[in-house]
């Protein structure tokens, strides 16, 4: 499958003004949908949970068991809003960015911000091939996850983009993605799902 054309690429280049930034579930596809788009759009990629790792000096998953949630969160915070300083960039965040209020506001107001959604079994699977998320250390992952999305969903709702994630060929969630990124920024900015 060919990427969108380059007329395309070009507009999404010129008309966007701000960063980029990926909310979502864990094991949603954050990270390799940002990657995508940053090389895509020829801009520069950064995941904020390697960030807050790199700050801390420790994994996300030793910051939680040290530390706890609340003081992960408040670096979370700090790293996300300094990442978007940077103007035109691609972030993806941690599932629970925006679950922190001052987080959620400082990315629904100065971003696109794009909801990566996935299927139960999709997140489930994807999550299985780490041990380090430390969410789901205590207790069944899909009971966890679900409980999460129960929590979650109406708050990413907020997001201008929606995407839906699958394990099917990346290149096609790309395309869906650029043109629905396309239509936001050239029809005034309205939401779409």
């Amino acid at each position: 499958m060919s990427l969108v054309d380059d007329e395309i690429i070009g507009d999404i280049r010129r008309l966007l003004d701000r960063p980029v930034v990926f909310v979502g579930m864990m094991g949603a596809g954050k990270t390799r949908t940002g990657r995508q788009v940053a090389k895509t759009l020829g801009l520069p990629f950064t995941d904020s949970d390697d960030e807050i790792e790199e700050a801390a000096g420790m994994g996300v998953a030793e910051i939680f068991d040290r530390f706890g949630e609340s003081y992960f969160r408040d670096g979370e915070r700090r790293v996300i809003n300094r990442l978007l300083e940077r103007g035109a960039c691609v972030v993806a965040t941690g599932g629970g960015a925006v679950m922190t209020p001052e987080t959620a506001e400082a990315i629904w107001s100065q971003t696109l911000s794009i909801w990566v959604r996935a299927e139960m079994d999709v997140m489930v699977e994807r999550t299985g091939r780490r041990d380090d998320r430390p969410l789901l250390q205590n207790g069944d992952p899909e009971k966890i996850l679900g409980e999460l999305v129960q929590e979650r969903y109406p708050v990413y709702e907020k997001a201008d983009i929606v995407i839906d994630s699958h394990n099917g060929p990346a290149e096609a969630i790309l395309n869906q993605l650029l043109e629905k990124m396309h239509k936001f920024l050239c029809n005034g900015q309205r939401k779409t799902g």
